[in-house]
């Protein structure tokens, strides 16, 4: 399932690249003005699936599900170097645990559980981008807050939050003056939810994944 949807959001913007090269060449996306402002801000949507990494230790394997989830983005481009945005993203976040074969310590004899839960995931990012034409690569990092909230049962331990790394890049591809389509890669680090009351948390970091495309507004 990660290998179809990398290879969906290269081919998106593979496609984006190949429209956007021939519409320069047929003089279908005019430049620029020389005296027009850089600034840019828009908004936009997408869609992604959630892949997400194991993580172990302190007795404790856990396997999160991965799942399909939606992002919301205020991006505010003030030139090349300089750009920032506000995102927000959410997605199931469902965790199994089960003892941690061979070092299992005094878990060996609990029963496997999943946890539901909900994962939602704020951000604030730095933005690098270059205009080309139709087209805008962009590179994005920063720093955010990864809360993952579970459902009520008799398993379930507190609300989590996690300070989070982000890391990605992507494409716009401008289909007039203010609409366009995204697509984009983030990659998210923060420690391992502690959901459950009977299993102790691993204290390993967590890698979540986000292949993702969607539609932008820009104003």
């Amino acid at each position: 399932m990660r290998k179809k949807w990398m290879q969906a959001v290269w081919a998106v913007i593979g496609i984006a690249a190949l429209s956007s090269t021939i519409a320069l060449a047929q003089g279908a996306v005019a430049p620029k003005k020389a005296n027009a402002s850089p600034a840019e801000t828009d908004v936009a949507a997408s869609f992604y699936e959630a892949l997400n990494s194991s993580t172990s230790g302190t007795g404790t394997s856990q396997t999160p599900t991965n799942a399909m989830g939606g992002m919301f983005e205020l991006r505010h481009i003030r030139s090349s170097m300089i750009g920032y945005e506000l995102t927000y993203s959410f997605n199931p976040g469902d965790q199994s645990y089960k003892p941690l074969a061979g070092n299992c310590a005094y878990q060996c004899n609990n029963q496997p559980l999943t946890q539901t839960a909900g994962q939602n995931i704020f951000g604030f990012d730095w933005v690098f981008s270059k205009q080309y034409g139709a087209l805008r690569p962009f590179a994005v990092g920063g720093l955010g807050l990864t809360a993952t909230v579970p459902s009520s049962s008799a398993y379930a331990a507190n609300n989590t939050v996690r300070p989070t790394y982000i890391f990605g890049g992507g494409v716009d591809f401008s289909l007039g003056e203010h609409l366009g389509v995204r697509a984009q890669v983030r990659d998210n680090f923060a420690k391992a939810p502690a959901l459950s009351l009977y299993y102790s948390p691993t204290g390993a970091y967590m890698q979540t994944i986000q292949p993702m495309g969607g539609v932008y507004y820009r104003f």
